[in-house]
């Protein structure tokens, strides 16, 4: 009689856009891949489409609440999905259905990891600190970056051992330079209207103040000042308000307050990333709270891009200063004005020996398949952990 496969259960508040989601997608495909049953829990959203093609499955469920008695329902449900589904593993990606996900895998008697995808804040007088633990309760601790685990190993003593390192892995395949066509970088460049001789700088990312879209209007308005009053660069600001509209209008009047509304484009709505990024002549991480990561660090490195980024959090883990990127004073416009002009005026050979050294490392670092390969090896040390010895 052929034995059930394994099954995972990842769980998370939702599945509308972001880094954990990504990470939650690649992971439930690489297990299919791997023969084991691939579970999602969340409470939906875009998505939930490209997780089923993958071959997972996705329950529906009210895991983005905080209300501490749907918090409290939620262990019930997840112990009911737990038993019905046989799940081998649950996984934790996220601070509120963790809560929920850690008592229904004691309840059922599963195994329970944790991903630490964030610094989070501790919150007055370190009362949120509480909140936050359950991401280092899993019986083995993701961290996604070095970064992280000195965090989680300064700030929640937990031992050593159960952290295991996984950096964040980039779809080298998709955002590879050579796959973007010529059509696709001119259907892009000419619906943004990008010009044809001024550099193009491009700040990815979801439109939210600690993103650093301040930062970067200041030294842009530095740059002008250093050209006496003239600037001749196009920078985009590429990313999903969801919701703020708000902050993008607080974007746009600052750019004017500043002096450089004509140099400033918000883009709400970008179907091509990876053109994008190839359209780009500089791409920028102006992040101001230090990132357990930094994706967009790696992502404009894969495409040959140089980066600059602030020196804190994990780029400097992802950028070799000088080599593939630049490194500047985190919140410091004029340090971020240097950095963007060293990497602006880059000659053609610079640019070219930049993009060779950066893809390889990203390939070889910061790339999806082995981070999906090492999450699932996480999964199966769990799991030989609990296996009965003969």
């Amino acid at each position: 009689m052929a034995s059930l496969p394994k099954t995972s259960l990842q769980i998370l508040p939702n599945l509308v856009t972001g880094g954990v989601e990504r990470g939650t997608v690649d992971v439930a495909q690489a297990l299919v891949r791997a023969g084991w049953r691939a579970l999602v829990a969340s409470a939906g959203g875009p998505m939930v489409r490209e997780l089923e093609r993958a071959g997972a499955e996705h329950i529906t469920l009210p895991l983005a609440t905080k209300n501490p008695w749907a918090m409290r329902a939620n262990v019930a449900r997840l112990s009911e999905v737990i038993r019905a589904q046989n799940v081998s593993i649950v996984h934790g990606r996220s601070r509120a259905p963790a809560w929920s996900a850690r008592e229904a895998a004691a309840k059922t008697g599963v195994p329970f990891v944790t991903t630490f995808h964030a610094i989070y804040g501790a919150g007055p007088f370190g009362l949120k600190k509480l909140y936050n633990r359950v991401m280092t309760e899993g019986e083995l601790v993701i961290a996604i970056s070095n970064f992280t685990r000195d965090h989680i190993l300064s700030a929640y003593a937990v031992p050593a051992e159960r952290i295991r390192v996984i950096h964040r892995g980039v779809d080298v395949q998709f955002l590879n330079p050579t796959t973007v066509t010529p059509t696709r970088l001119i259907q892009l460049t000419s619906k943004w209207r990008l010009p044809v001789t001024a550099p193009v700088i491009m700040l990815p990312g979801r439109l939210t103040s600690w993103k650093g879209h301040d930062v970067l209007i200041d030294a842009l308005a530095e740059l002008k000042h250093r050209g006496g009053g003239t600037l001749d660069i196009r920078c985009l600001m590429v990313g999903q308000d969801q919701g703020r509209s708000r902050y993008r209008a607080s974007i746009e009047n600052y750019a004017t307050t500043r002096g450089v509304e004509g140099n400033v484009q918000v883009i709400d709505d970008c179907g091509d990333l990876a053109a994008a990024y190839m359209a780009t002549d500089v791409v920028v991480s102006a992040s101001t709270r230090p990132e357990a990561f930094g994706r967009v660090v790696a992502e404009g490195q894969a495409m040959g891009r140089p980066v600059v980024a602030p020196a804190h959090g994990a780029a400097p883990e992802i950028i070799v200063p000088g080599v593939t990127g630049w490194l500047f004073t985190p919140s410091d416009p004029v340090s971020l004005a240097d950095a963007l002009t060293r990497a602006i005026n880059l000659s053609k050979d610079e640019r070219a020996r930049i993009a060779d050294i950066a893809i390889k490392r990203v390939r070889e670092l910061f790339n999806k398949t082995d981070m999906c390969a090492k999450t699932v090896a996480v999964y199966d040390e769990v799991l030989a952990r609990r296996a009965p010895r003969s």
